[in-house]
């Protein structure tokens, strides 16, 4: 199978928002999937588990799979004792791994971020070249996750790639000015231009990603939209509110916010919101923070030296026992930091974990989401940069309980019926066997 991608017969994707409905394939031979994720986790770590998911899903319909990860602070790949070689391995729930020795920290300096992914890369080739496998598939970020599969298309040219793009990249990282140096942005540009086109196939988690592959020169018959979807069993609604985390007390109405706490996810403006809720008197509204990121001692010192009794910060949980708590907030954080970019270009973990367990989602950035929230109901949907438009929404939901009940089982209805993460997971393994 040659490298490119014009010619091939293709998945259609059916719509850029609503949820692809592919019939299963046919294919019955099994195939070994060579997988990279630098940041794959269990549902044992905090953060995001679709790798683990789909993966799950490729073994359960027959499948093999190798996991080709690192080391990130908040992921557990379930893995135990000591590297030999800089690698460790081992089975996990069916899935191989192998888990290279290189620590990354949402608090490491770009420099060293940079350093961390490249060497990822290196390595990820020398495994690839050693591994017998059918389909190479790499999911970003970062951006360098393509590489092996660039570079295994002249070992191995008939092995089919597929690249999963969870963020555009470099076109988040220059809106934000986040990276301003303009032959770094050349190369982060040539690299997204490369990954794309090496692949055999695309895979967008958002609209905007999938437009955003489409405007690099890639047909929209190569590539599929499938976001991030919801674990309905282990996020679910409770009958009665009992949250237990400490500043939280009987009669509080809980808003939480879950996940990093970086530049991108623009946290200043909750607590902008905190602050004019405390001059209103609204002082049973908490807004909850849970997880960790390289502004994180910012926001504490902020609310601290602001006197924002009302934002209580906590570290991160693995995701199971995230679900129990998310379940007892009252409503759930959407945010962003105001970058157009973000507005049809993300698909957030966070959002999916919300509406599963019934929770009004509180967004503040337009967008896919925003429209989502309104047209079914589930929430509200404020202008950026707004504190008081915030603060009124909050107080809204507060104040009206039988109407936040009523958004919350909606939340509920849509992820059952757009965003099971089981109907999502088969649909990208029947995109994966319906490769040529």
């Amino acid at each position: 199978m040659g490298s490119g991608v014009g010619n091939r017969p293709c998945l259609t994707t059916q719509s850029l928002i609503v949820v692809l409905h592919s019939p299963v394939s046919d294919c019955n031979t099994p195939m070994h999937v060579l997988y990279f994720h630098q940041h794959f986790s269990t549902p044992a770590g905090s953060t995001g588990t679709r790798s683990y998911e789909m993966a799950r899903r490729l073994i359960q319909r027959g499948h093999a799979v190798t996991m080709v990860c690192g080391l990130y602070q908040v992921a557990k790949t379930g893995l135990k004792g000591l590297p030999a070689n800089g690698l460790r391995k081992g089975i996990v729930d069916g899935i191989e791994v192998i888990e290279i020795n290189l620590p990354y920290s949402n608090y490491d300096s770009f420099i060293r971020r940079s350093i961390t992914f490249i060497k990822f890369a290196l390595r990820s080739i020398t495994i690839a070249l050693g591994t017998d496998y059918d389909l190479l598939f790499a999911t970003s970020t970062p951006l360098t996750a393509g590489i092996p599969g660039i570079v295994m298309k002249f070992f191995k040219p008939r092995k089919p790639f597929v690249f999963e793009v969870r963020d555009l990249w470099p076109a988040l990282p220059r809106e934000m000015r986040v990276i301003t140096n303009p032959l770094i942005l050349k190369m982060m540009s040539l690299l997204e231009w490369l990954s794309y086109h090496a692949a055999n196939r695309c895979i967008g988690l958002a609209p905007g990603i999938v437009r955003g592959i489409e405007r690099r020169g890639i047909p929209s018959r190569c590539m599929v939209m499938i976001p991030n979807g919801c674990d309905l069993d282990l996020f679910q609604p409770v009958a009665e509110k009992k949250s237990r985390l400490p500043g939280v007390n009987q009669g509080d109405f809980t808003a939480v916010f879950t996940g990093a706490h970086g530049i991108a996810n623009g946290l200043d403006a909750v607590l902008n919101a905190a602050g004019v809720l405390l001059a209103r008197e609204r002082k049973k509204i908490k807004l909850v923070f849970i997880g960790d990121g390289k502004l994180k001692p910012h926001l504490k010192e902020r609310a601290r030296r602001e006197r924002l009794t009302n934002c209580l910060f906590f570290d991160p949980v693995p995701k199971i026992e995230l679900a129990g708590i998310i379940a007892n907030m009252d409503a759930g954080l959407m945010i962003l930091a105001n970058c157009p970019a973000f507005y049809e270009g993300t698909s957030p973990n966070k959002f999916f974990d919300y509406i599963a367990a019934g929770l009004p989602v509180l967004n503040n950035y337009p967008g896919w989401l925003a429209g989502l929230i309104r047209e079914n109901n589930c929430g509200l949907a404020v202008e950026p940069e707004s504190p008081e438009a915030f603060a009124d929404a909050l107080s809204h939901l507060a104040d009206h309980p039988e109407a936040c009940r009523e958004m919350g089982e909606n939340a509920r209805r849509l992820a059952e019926s757009r965003f099971d993460r089981r109907e999502l997971s088969d649909q990208f393994v029947d995109f994966l066997e319906g490769i040529p």
